[in-house]
C-alpha cells in the first residue's frame, strides 16, 4: 500500500474515532467520517468495507507479528515463555498505536454489536496464537490453553496500561506475567 494511502486510512480511523466518540457509532455514518478525513465516501470504501472495520483494522497487522514472533522464539522456551516473548516483540506496535486504542475500548464497551465483533475476534486472535503454538510442536489442547492464558495476561497488562498512563506496557506486561508466576507458585503450594 503506497504510504499516501496510509496516511488516508489513518486521517479516516482518526475522523471516525473523533465522530463515534462525539455522535455515537450508530448516529457516525461512513459519508460524515470520509468529509471529515477530506476524502471522498468512495475512497472511504475502497480501505474499509463498513464503518465497523475502522475499529478492527489493526487485527491482521498483531496476528502477523505475534504468529512470526512464535515462530522465531528459540525451541527450548515453554509455551508461555514464547508468548512472554511474543507480547514484549509487539509491545512497540501496540504503544505506538495508543492514540487509537485507548478510546476505541470505549466505543466498542458502549455498543453491544461492537462487543459481540471484538469477542469473535479475540477468539479469532486466540486460534491464530494457538495455531503459531502447534506448528511448534505443542500439542493442540495445551497451544489453545496457553494461547488462552497467555491473551488474558496480555489483557490484564493492557488493562493496567490504560489504567495507569504514566507506566509503559512493557513495565506493565513485566507486571502482569509477574502476578501469573504469583499465581502459579501459590498453586503449587496447595
Amino acid at each position: 500500500m503506497p504510504r499516501n494511502s496510509e496516511d488516508v486510512r489513518y486521517r479516516m480511523q482518526i475522523a471516525a474515532l473523533e465522530l463515534f466518540t462525539q455522535n455515537g457509532f450508530d448516529q457516525t455514518t461512513a459519508a460524515q467520517i470520509a468529509a471529515r478525513a477530506g476524502v471522498t465516501e468512495r475512497t472511504f470504501f475502497r480501505h474499509f468495507p463498513d464503518k465497523r472495520e475502522v475499529l478492527f483494522v489493526g487485527q491482521e497487522i498483531l496476528s502477523a507479528a505475534l504468529t512470526e514472533s512464535i515462530r522465531q522464539a528459540p525451541a527450548e522456551l515453554p509455551p508461555i515463555a514464547v508468548l512472554r516473548r511474543a507480547f514484549a516483540d509487539v509491545t512497540p506496535l501496540l504503544e505506538g498505536n495508543r492514540r487509537f486504542s485507548e478510546p476505541r475500548r470505549h466505543i466498542i464497551a458502549a455498543n453491544p454489536a461492537l462487543m459481540e465483533r471484538e469477542v469473535a475476534k479475540h477468539a479469532a486472535l486466540v486460534g491464530v496464537v494457538a495455531d503459531a503454538l502447534q506448528k511448534r510442536g505443542i500439542v493442540p489442547a495445551r497451544a489453545a490453553f496457553a494461547a488462552q492464558a497467555g491473551l488474558a495476561v496480555l489483557g490484564h497488562a493492557v488493562d493496567l496500561w490504560f489504567g495507569k498512563s504514566a507506566r509503559s506496557l512493557a513495565q506493565c506486561l513485566a507486571e502482569a506475567f509477574e502476578e501469573l508466576d504469583l499465581f502459579v507458585a501459590a498453586a503449587g503450594g496447595s
